[in-house]
């Protein structure tokens, strides 16, 4: 039987189809669209404030079931106990050791990066993604300079800076800026309390994922929350608790941060993204002692030792949680020893590009997906906190040291984490070789700062230079 025209012209098209198909890049037939990525951080979030990590008077039903539909970790750590420092090795994806800010100077005299600093927003800008920072920036926020966000990889930049607002800064400002150009908040005008900062960086946020929900994206979402003072409106929950004024707003402060970590998954749902989302959610550092919070009333670090300014973990151990549909295992617990300067090594795998040479992360995808993955050998803090700070942790072997900035020969404490989570008991006189080997994996990781000099001997010789 001869094919008629019509059904030969049919057998022709499937064929060309077919080829056509065929030669496309194998990604583009099998694998799913670069993920989108949101990174959700709080600001002086401990261990223990979350319910899904422990915590039993303050409900956050939100995060709790972002830690449900993904993987919760219990050995993540911040890359420092201070805003500044942790937030320049998490965008650049280095540790302490090498990393541009090691001080947390006050916005009238911040500095930002070198040019030689790539942060995540610049590499995922260059890889074809959408990029935007709703909150604190807090590594260089001089307006009128180019330390701020968008001049450093943010396409979107909706950031607190300095000039400061006028009135209370911290959560209720008079203006913000929307890459560098002075957003008026009218409704804080007279040093009014009309709209809380945190919701106006979640309204930010929320609108930067309405308009670029057509391309892969990168949102990092920063809140203030729940960073001193302790001036947010207490909830109606939390009114008529029996707890000192400070603790009823601090719990009110968290649960607003739960609130709008709420508004932006509901966001994904509604434009159809939660599928092709990748959503992580952490903290900078420990839990902070100001502006009358005392940490131990809610067990804000959990049973470990020290909050912010320390390096103890209670300082830089801190949740994290990561949610993938489809790939992250729901419910999943993580023991995977990780740092926040893994993030770029991370966004950069799952945007399909690759990490600058020289930075110290390692990327946890391979962790998310259920494959083997790379440890490190060790990880390694410094900070100016405490008259001059360092830390090294090492398998269940961690080293601390304090008042290196006055004498560089301090000795180390010694802590193994597998006994002794809290670090009650200094076992360095046992193990010398352990401490030993910690101090020199310590010498290696340190690099010299001319800007902030960390040893006597290095101040001496300082150069100071920008």
């Amino acid at each position: 039987m001869i094919p008629s025209f019509s059904a030969m012209r049919l057998f022709l098209v499937y064929a060309a189809l077919s080829l056509w198909i065929c030669a496309l890049p194998v990604g583009a037939q099998t694998g799913p669209a670069r993920p989108n990525i949101v990174y959700i951080l709080a600001d002086d979030l401990g261990y223990g404030d979350l319910g899904c990590y422990g915590q039993k008077e303050i409900a956050t039903p939100h995060i709790d079931a972002l830690a449900r539909d993904g993987a919760r970790f219990t050995r993540h750590y911040a890359s420092n106990s201070v805003c500044t420092p942790s937030r320049s090795s998490l965008l650049t994806g280095v540790h302490s050791g090498r990393a541009r800010h090691r001080d947390n100077p006050r916005f009238v005299n911040s500095y930002g990066f070198r040019p030689e600093d790539t942060t995540f927003a610049e590499l995922m800008r260059d890889a074809g993604y959408a990029t935007g920072i709703a909150g604190k920036w807090h590594v260089g926020d001089r307006s009128d300079t180019t330390d701020i966000a968008h001049h450093h990889g943010f396409d979107f930049a909706y950031c607190v800076g300095y000039p400061y607002p006028a009135g209370n800064v911290e959560h209720w400002p008079s203006h913000l800026f929307t890459n560098g150009e002075t957003t008026p908040i009218p409704e804080n005008a007279g040093g009014r309390r009309g709209r809380y900062m945190d919701d106006l960086y979640t309204d930010a946020a929320l609108d930067f994922l309405r308009r670029n929900r057509e391309r892969p994206f990168l949102l990092f979402l920063s809140f203030q929350g729940v960073h001193a003072p302790m001036d947010g409106a207490i909830r109606p929950e939390y009114v008529g608790r029996d707890w000192p004024e400070a603790e009823k707003v601090f719990a009110s402060m968290l649960a607003q941060v739960d609130e709008n970590v709420g508004r932006v998954l509901a966001e994904l749902d509604r434009l159809g993204l939660t599928a092709n989302t990748v959503v992580f959610f952490s903290s900078d550092n420990g839990p902070h002692s100001e502006g009358g919070h005392d940490p131990r009333f809610f067990r804000s670090n959990g049973q470990l030792r020290g909050g912010k300014r320390d390096l103890y973990e209670g300082g830089v151990r801190v949740p994290f949680i990561v949610r993938w549909p489809g790939v992250v295992k729901p419910h999943s617990v993580s023991r995977h020893v990780s740092a926040s300067w893994d993030m770029l090594a991370t966004f950069a795998e799952l945007g399909g590009t690759t990490a600058p040479r020289g930075t110290d992360g390692i990327s946890l995808v391979p962790t998310l997906r259920g494959r083997p993955q790379a440890a490190h050998e060790f990880l390694y803090w410094e900070n100016q906190e405490r008259t001059g700070q360092q830390a090294v942790l090492s398998g269940d072997w961690k080293a601390v040291r304090a008042g290196v900035m006055n004498n560089e020969a301090t000795a180390w404490s010694l802590y193994n984490l597998a006994s002794d989570p809290g670090e009650r008991h200094d076992i360095a006189a046992e193990n010398p070789d352990v401490v030993r080997r910690l101090a020199r994996l310590a010498g290696e990781a340190h690099t010299r700062s001319e800007r902030t000099p960390l040893f006597p001997s290095e101040r001496a010789t300082a150069s100071r230079a920008p």
